[in-house]
């Protein structure tokens, strides 16, 4: 079975908030030892939104230099400002990244048309593998199943999604249109609850974050799925829908992410970017008793 767990790599920071290659690469050869099948930084996960051009340039380059293909490397490119999208892109992949992935511009909503309009453009500008990135929660809208299948046609760069919405209504109906103009397409889901749904419904995984902590539990899943072993596959689920409760702890979830992955010891800093907080002394307790449940710690 088709199953990939890919992890949206949180941005290691030192104390004072500057990026930490340290425990960067120190996370890149802890997901390279459990096996997970990629990653991507400067993701939603990966605080892009918080950076200029240059630190992430910096975070790209660093990670195609450290993994140095042992596994692929996705870079998220969104901006605001399409030329920066462009420029950050093509640096990303002449620097040796395996594709690129783009949100739809945010703050006003896009129409379909708007939205096919914009990334046929982007795909023409963009000469590498290029990945629809569908996040409502944080866009204020979606793509819709059919502007997918009809960039999936237009543009052969165009080579997947990243579905990130709760459940897999709108995830099942990408896969059901897409499938008849390119079944090579590839339909990631974008929480990890919906990995199972996912890879069963001929989807190819998950780029979902409770791998940045537990990277070990990602892969079981992983596992379970390629299997075909519906009782490890089952076991795994219901561990998986419990540790989902770490998006919950605090808002933006990724401090709660960088909280468990500084009590694991995988970071030695949980700081996030400005204006958000790290998690606070009340919330790592909520995360531990979390992560203790489950032997994480």
């Amino acid at each position: 079975m088709q199953a990939a767990y890919i992890c949206p790599a949180v941005t290691a920071l030192d104390k004072q908030g500057s990026f930490s290659p340290e425990d960067q690469s120190a996370l890149y050869e802890r997901l390279i030892a459990h096996g997970l099948d990629g990653v991507l930084v400067l993701g939603s996960i990966g605080e892009f939104f918080s950076m200029n051009l240059e630190q992430k340039r910096q975070v790209a380059r660093h990670a195609v230099t450290q993994v140095a293909g042992r596994m692929p490397v996705y870079v998220g490119c969104t901006s605001m400002v399409m030329e920066e999208t462009v420029q950050l892109a093509s640096f990303a992949l002449d620097a040796g990244a395996d594709g690129v992935v783009l949100l739809p511009p945010y703050y006003f909503p896009l129409e379909q048309e708007d939205i096919a309009r914009y990334y046929g453009e982007l795909a023409q500008a963009i000469h590498g593998p290029v990945f629809l990135y569908n996040f409502p929660a944080r866009t204020g809208y979606a793509i819709a199943a059919e502007t997918v299948a009809r960039l999936a046609e237009a543009y052969p760069n165009i080579v997947g999604i990243k579905d990130t919405i709760p459940g897999m209504d709108g995830t099942r109906e990408i896969l059901q249109q897409v499938r008849a103009v390119r079944p090579d397409f590839r339909v990631y889901s974008g929480f990890d609850d919906n990995f199972a749904h996912n890879v069963l419904s001929g989807g190819a995984g998950c780029i979902a974050g409770i791998s940045n902590f537990a990277p070990e539990v990602a892969a079981a899943f992983r596992d379970a799925a390629r299997s075909g072993d519906a009782a490890q596959l089952a076991q795994r689920q219901q561990a998986v829908n419990d540790l989902m409760g770490i998006y919950a702890v605090t808002s933006p979830f990724v401090s709660a992410i960088k909280g468990a992955m500084l009590l694991r010891g995988i970071l030695r800093s949980a700081a996030v970017t400005k204006p958000f907080a790290p998690a606070s002394q009340e919330q790592l307790d909520r995360i531990r008793a979390l992560l203790e449940r489950h032997g994480l710690l």
